[in-house]
């Protein structure tokens, strides 16, 4: 089964698929190396079209693994990827991207990240965005894991307003987002593009998400997934590396979540409480 992809508006108009494929902890060894790769391409196969990489994953190399996933196939993805604060200055920032166009053997990158707040002004990475995004480096630009505060400074910033996008930590058990930044992001017409909707795995073996997907009919994976993008300003990347999770992922674009299933969710993991402050991993 091939899912048809729900696509995301944000700022300017850029539509942004709104299930992707994350590869934070690719190509840190060796051995699993191509199975990384085949499950990337299977999650073209079943329609994910959007990938999510960074430099920092594997120093470089998880790029690298996108990038031979994709060989043949980059018109078919929606291609993210994020610099480090310690390289976001105006030539680091230059410099980053070129070695990671380099990494994913591709001319362009479509969504071009700052990946946490850094030492340098957000003016002069956003001034480097622009040059990028002018010469079609990258497409549109944005930033991860900045909580509200953190969002007025970014739009309070000469070219601040480019910003379409900002990636945080999102699940189930993490969802320090829905006590201010949500509705900020939905306000300012900004993605909120969800990592981590799994916890990592920690979640899935939870009686009531399982009883949940058991009336569903799916996996607990999925219904996680599908809780993130109940609200249509989000963008879910769930990290997978075996067939049946790439599978099981695809399938929460299936559920239709009802009033019961969260409710019930709700008393198990319970809405943040207000002053939540955004994790990290």
């Amino acid at each position: 089964m091939i899912m048809t992809q729900r696509m995301v508006r944000v700022r300017g108009g850029t539509l942004i698929p709104a299930l992707g494929l994350g590869t934070w902890r690719m190509g840190e060894c060796e051995n699993r190396r191509q199975d990384e790769i085949a499950a990337l391409q299977l999650g073209l196969d079943v329609g994910f079209s959007l990938i999510d990489t960074a430099e920092m994953y594997g120093s470089g190399v998880a790029e690298q693994i996108v990038g031979e996933a994709i060989r043949g196939r980059r018109d078919e993805v929606f291609l993210v990827s994020k610099v480090l604060p310690s390289n976001s200055s105006r030539k680091g920032t230059i410099n980053a991207v070129e070695r990671s166009l380099k990494h994913l053997n591709c001319d362009h990158i479509d969504l071009y990240l700052l990946h946490w707040p850094g030492p340098y002004p957000l003016e002069e990475t956003f001034e480097a965005f622009e040059r990028l995004s002018d010469e079609g480096k990258i497409g549109r630009y944005g930033v991860s894991n900045f909580d509200t505060d953190g969002m007025e400074e970014v739009f309070a910033t000469r070219r601040g307003e480019g910003v379409c996008v900002n990636q945080v930590l999102y699940n189930l058990a993490q969802r320090a987002a829905e006590d201010e930044l949500m509705a900020w992001c939905e306000m300012n017409d900004v993605a909120l593009m969800a990592y981590s909707p799994l916890d990592q795995g920690s979640i899935l073996e939870d009686s009531v998400l399982n009883e949940i997907a058991n009336r569903h009919g799916v996996t607990a994976a999925a219904v996680a997934v599908a809780w993130t993008m109940r609200f249509p300003n989000i963008v879910s990347i769930p990290k997978a590396t075996a067939p049946n999770h790439i599978r099981a992922c695809a399938a929460a674009y299936d559920i239709a979540l009802t009033e019961e299933d969260l409710n019930a969710i709700n008393r198990t993991f319970p809405p943040p409480m207000p002053g939540a402050r955004l994790s990290v991993y």
